[in-house]
């Protein structure tokens, strides 16, 4: 059994090397609110309200969360899940969590009463399995998930923020090490039921000193800015806790303003000076196609230096159109940080920088895993966006899935990682732990790549390879392909494999969403020519759905199994009740939904 440790004596911050300080989540909050009085994050709400805390007011909030909870009886270690939808109340009771010595366990909102039943599982197998104490939400969350607390025998009581009013001078503050644990991240479940990584207040802090100072070397003038949900690593660790450890301050608003109007991300950027920003693939599309001009008067682009862009497959072709887009707002694209990252390893394994790409055969990759360059004469080609090079301290390589020899450059593979970032284990799961954990600590990530001198090349995940007649394919290239067809909704693709048909062999079927199913016979066979023509794969079934239809995880990434299994119920072609569309749409959602159910929302972030 994987438990979260707990250790004595050791100071909130310690120095390695020279220059390499690394603090704990709370020593980093109490230097900030010490050194940098002014500065702090500024929190746009939805009614349209703009509230600004420095580091002493959020440490001030968190102190009086933290002695609310040990009147309640928390203690060091203990456990404790948030589902908090908006910023101003998630980070105070995160670290105010933090603060007091316990563990948050992040968990996503609920995202509408369509598919309530299977959210109640889920909550209820990540508190029952994370052995939380409390569940703090808002009242309104709390009315729906009451039924949770029934096989949770650890669980002591389910509070709301509103009920968090201790007093920060009988706070008692807790000796937190870099050996204690700082949070437990839930996996998506894209592949599998969740799984909690353990990360420690020395995976992160190392995490945050790769991301700020190695990757993205930060300055004083850095100013971050996000729309980006706090219940994943890369909203959390990448805009909360690493800019706190190294005090760079941060303008939030939430997934739901960016998804109802995506120039409200390019205002931000522009009003509040923002110089770092992340988002994934999809977003840059979005904010090409869905920003009109006069939604941006005057906006200047030229102080972004940072335009992160990670959690889900990255296509040059909508950088490329997001930088030549946005130019004349002073945009460049040599801002963009092209990132290779996953919960096991804190957040981050590469960064690179602009769009470098690499040009291949598609052939050679597909039926002997060899990254062969294209040239200037082949018409089929492969381009596959670098993702930068290991940070110092970290370890990484490439490796025959089956025999575990390491492999050269160019030879696909799979990824494994080792380093001070990566993650002893998953809470309570030693099975899973042995699983992508080996005695010397390398991390099998289950990604599929190859390296050329050190930079980092992403294929796709082990178990979605697709082998039809002694071919790999790799599901994200046929979805790329399918979702450039005029009429399918872009990144909102699903291709699997099914043995349903009857055939001898596995059978291929692409679902895709159109922006109007009203001509979806001559959508498909459109879908059908494009993947033909560019794999040479001809595909058993197309499906064409409404939008809403693909399954996804919390972190917007497709889920091809649960799709798989929804298609060979016959129940794939039925648009879910609840929109699976997203990370984005999902927090909408659930931000929007008591608009009209009265169920949904929160305080300080409903829209009014």
């Amino acid at each position: 059994m994987l438990s979260t440790p707990v250790a004595q004596g050791a100071q909130s911050s310690e120095t390695f090397g020279a220059v390499k300080k690394l603090p704990t989540i709370p020593g980093a909050l109490e230097a900030a609110a010490l050194e940098y009085p002014n500065k702090g994050h500024t929190y746009l709400l939805d009614d349209g309200r703009e509230a600004f805390w420095s580091y002493p007011r959020l440490l001030e909030r968190a102190k009086e969360i933290g002695h609310a909870l040990q009147e309640r009886g928390l203690k060091k270690g203990d456990h404790v899940a948030l589902i908090l939808p908006t910023a101003e109340e998630f980070i105070p009771t995160f670290l105010g969590v933090s603060q007091a010595g316990a563990v948050p366990v992040p968990l996503y909102p609920p995202m509408g009463l369509g598919q309530l039943a299977g959210y109640l599982d889920h909550c209820k197998h990540i508190i029952t399995n994370s052995r939380s104490k409390f569940v703090i939400t808002t009242g309104q969350i709390k009315a729906v998930i009451g039924t949770v607390r029934e096989g949770a025998p650890d669980l002591k009581a389910m509070l709301t923020f509103s009920d968090l009013d201790g007093d920060a001078k009988l706070f008692k503050q807790p000796t937190v090490t870099l050996e204690d644990p700082g949070f437990i991240q839930f996996t998506s479940g894209s592949t599998s039921k969740p799984k909690g990584v353990v990360l420690t207040q020395a995976n992160l802090s190392h995490n945050a000193y790769s991301i700020m100072v190695e990757g993205l070397r930060k300055n004083d003038d850095d100013v971050g800015v996000s729309w980006l949900p706090l219940f994943h690593d890369m909203g959390l660790i990448g805009f909360v806790i690493a800019p706190i450890m190294h005090v760079v301050p941060v303008t939030f608003m939430s997934p739901m303003q960016f998804l109802r109007r995506p120039a409200t991300w390019l205002n931000a950027l522009h009003k509040y000076k923002g110089t770092i920003t992340y988002a994934p693939n999809f977003a840059y599309a979005l904010a090409v196609k869905r920003v009109k001009p006069d939604e941006i008067p005057g906006i200047d682009l030229s102080r972004v230096r940072v335009a992160g862009c990670g959690a889900e497959p990255i296509q040059a072709e909508n950088l490329r159109t997001f930088a030549k887009h946005y130019e004349k707002h002073g945009f460049k694209e040599s801002a963009f940080v092209p990132s290779y990252g996953m919960a096991e390893s804190s957040l981050a394994i590469a960064f690179a920088t602009g769009v470098p790409t690499d040009r291949v055969k598609p052939d050679p990759l597909w039926n002997e895993g060899r990254a062969v360059p294209a040239d200037a004469t082949d018409d089929n080609t492969l381009e596959i966006v670098g993702c930068g090079k290991k940070f110092n301290d970290h370890d990484l390589r490439v490796v025959n899935p089956e025999t575990r020899e390491v492999l050269g450059d160019r030879v696909v593979g799979e990824f494994e990682i080792r380093g001070p970032s990566v993650t002893a284990g998953y809470f309570d799961n030693v099975e899973k732990t042995k699983e992508v954990l080996s005695d010397d600590g390398w991390l099998r990530t289950g990604d599929l790549g190859y390296l050329v001198d050190g930079m980092v090349f992403i294929c796709g995940r082990q178990k979605d390879i697709i082998i039809i007649n002694g071919r790999n394919y790799y599901p994200s290239d046929i979805e790329w392909v399918a979702s450039k067809v005029d009429g399918v909704r872009t990144g909102n693709v699903v291709v699997f494999p099914t043995n349903k048909a009857g055939l001898d062999r596995e059978a291929i079927v692409v679902v895709a969403e159109a922006k109007d199913i009203s001509n979806a016979e001559a959508l498909a066979a459109a879908v059908r020519k494009e993947i033909q023509a560019a794999t040479q794969l001809v595909v058993d079934d197309v499906v064409i759905a409404e939008s809403g239809t693909i399954p996804k995880t919390s972190s917007g990434k497709v889920q091809r199994s649960k799709a798989r299994a929804q298609y060979e119920a016959g129940e794939l072609k039925k648009k879910t009740p609840d929109g699976n569309v997203g990370i984005a749409k999902q927090v909408l959602k659930s931000q929007l939904a008591h608009l009209k159910l009265s169920i949904f929302g929160s305080k300080s972030g409903s829209t009014k």
